[in-house]
């Protein structure tokens, strides 16, 4: 009766015992099975992050870029004083083709007239109708306001009147007749030389006294708002290019006189 008890108790341990087996093959598969399947979601997410993730981004890289992103569409800003005086380099060119023209009449040269006219036109559309215009409408006014170099607005009131009579004399006298006439040329190289006698100071004046001490007699908006004003009242009169095509106009008068190559200038010592 034992024995038989013992046999039924060893059959069902060993039962038992091929159960709790089997249970931990089970769970070991199972835990093989989540680990890979965990370790190759892992992977993947890995590779997947690779794929989407830049490369690390120097700051002076990062730093350039935003640069040109701020750049993009931005236009030059000028201020007024920038402005004016860069209009005064475009006189100075002028000038020196009126010297060039003196000389050639002086020395009973050719001079072709269309130089000189085209020159004065120049000197008529750009500085006296334009330039001196912004001036005389919004720079002087506020000089008197402040009452700061009343006296040298006045004088420079003056001369740009000065300058237009002298102007209409040099346009009137730019032709092929006046040319072949000793006289007119005569006329005409003197008409010249008391313009270059007075702008020379006048602008010096302008560029070292008044120009920078603008400045000093208005806000910094205001000074800010100047510079917007001219740049709208340039577009409006001359385009978008209105001074760079006054400096290539100026240049290819330089080209026709054959005064442009700055290399000629240079002193031989």
């Amino acid at each position: 009766m034992n024995s038989s008890k013992n046999r039924v108790e060893t059959t069902g341990d060993a039962h038992l015992r091929s159960e709790h087996q089997d249970s931990e093959h089970q769970d070991r598969r199972d835990f093989l099975g989540l680990a890979i399947t965990g370790g190759a979601g892992f992977l993947i997410g890995g590779c997947a992050n690779k794929q989407h993730q830049q490369p690390p981004t120097s700051g002076k890289a990062m730093n350039i870029a935003t640069e040109h992103r701020e750049g993009e569409g931005m236009e030059e800003e000028v201020s007024p004083a920038e402005d004016l005086m860069r209009e005064h380099g475009v006189l100075k060119r002028v000038l020196l083709v009126y010297r060039e023209g003196i000389r050639r009449l002086d020395a009973n040269q050719d001079v072709p007239p269309e130089a000189i006219a085209d020159a004065a036109n120049i000197i008529r559309t750009f500085i006296e109708d334009y330039h001196e215009k912004l001036e005389e409408d919004h720079l002087f006014p506020r000089f008197r306001k402040a009452n700061v170099h009343v006296e040298l607005v006045e004088v420079l009131t003056v001369q740009h009147q000065a300058g237009r009579r002298v102007t209409d004399q040099s346009m009137h006298l730019a032709t092929l007749q006046a040319m072949r006439n000793p006289d007119d040329r005569h006329r005409l190289a003197e008409s010249l030389r008391v313009f270059i006698r007075m702008y020379e100071p006048h602008e010096a004046r302008e560029d070292t006294v008044l120009f920078p001490a603008l400045r000093k007699i208005v806000t910094p908006h205001e000074y800010d708002s100047l510079g917007e004003d001219f740049e709208n009242i340039e577009h409006q009169k001359f385009g978008e290019g209105g001074f760079e095509e006054m400096v290539n106009r100026v240049a290819a008068i330089e080209k026709s006189l054959g005064i442009y190559d700055l290399a000629q200038f240079t002193p031989q010592t």
